[in-house]
């Protein structure tokens, strides 16, 4: 079960982390946008999109090119505060089959280096269903740790590997409206129930998908939690006590 401690907020360098428990298992949810396993000593990011900016390039869009390397920053500082033996990146993880070839030397070693530092899982997904073999690490269509499965997109309803075990996804990079006094305020967010966590896109240039849409809201029929990320804190909004506002109003 996904079980929240939404009042519970640690601090960590630079950042704030959300504790909850997900089947049992101590987590943080942190500021970064990244999930914390402390007692897995794991690490866990969700649709990084390295070199998005280039495929945007390739088509004619001007977009600056540096958001692999932004998001391979963020990275780093992640597992420096954290030390965890193992990275778990959960599918997407570059923007297209080409992303791999399409990254600069010196970033694709940096890149290889770090995997080679971990026990590094890439998990397949949708923009990227083989990993580069010079990427390092291992390649998985979808990775268990204990009681909890961690996998690109959820289990179809009815189809789920274990039923009962609580799944970690990403892909559909979840932001959230609220009303804070006068102002709207958008921000990415965790959102999860006692079946199914879904991280925000971790990577630069990713934008999000509102949970109010059906793509989100239908695959949570009951309460569910948004953990929205401002400033590197992550508060907690449960949706029976929160209106959520639609993007468009």
């Amino acid at each position: 079960m996904v079980a929240a401690a939404p009042a519970t907020h640690s601090e960590r360098p630079g950042r704030q982390s959300a504790a909850v428990a997900l089947g049992g298992e101590p987590a943080l949810l942190d500021g970064s946008g990244a999930l914390v396993l402390p007692e897995r000593r794991t690490v866990v990011f969700a649709d990084l999109h390295f070199e998005k900016g280039s495929a945007y390039a390739e088509r004619g869009a001007l977009l600056p090119p540096w958001d692999s390397a932004a998001t391979l920053e963020r990275m780093e500082a992640v597992l420096a505060c954290h030390t965890p033996d193992r990275v778990v990146c959960l599918g997407d993880s570059f923007h297209d089959t080409g992303g791999g070839g399409r990254m600069a030397g010196p970033l694709a070693g940096r890149l290889r280096r770090l995997a080679d530092r971990y026990d590094w899982i890439w998990i397949a997904g949708n923009h990227d269903p083989e990993i580069p073999e010079a990427a390092g690490g291992r390649a998985a269509d979808r990775f268990r740790l204990g009681g909890l499965l961690f996998l690109h997109e959820p289990d179809e309803p009815g189809h789920e590997e274990g039923p009962g075990d609580p799944q970690i996804c990403g892909h559909f990079h979840p932001k959230a409206r609220i009303r804070a006094g006068p102002r709207r305020v958008t921000r990415p967010c965790f959102v999860g129930d006692h079946r199914l966590l879904i991280l925000p896109s971790f990577g630069a240039y990713t934008g999000g998908l509102d949970i109010m849409n059906p793509a989100i809201a239908g695959l949570f029929p009951g309460d569910f939690t948004a953990w929205l990320i401002s400033n590197g804190a992550v508060y907690a909004f449960p949706s029976n006590r929160t209106r959520f506002l639609p993007f468009e109003s």
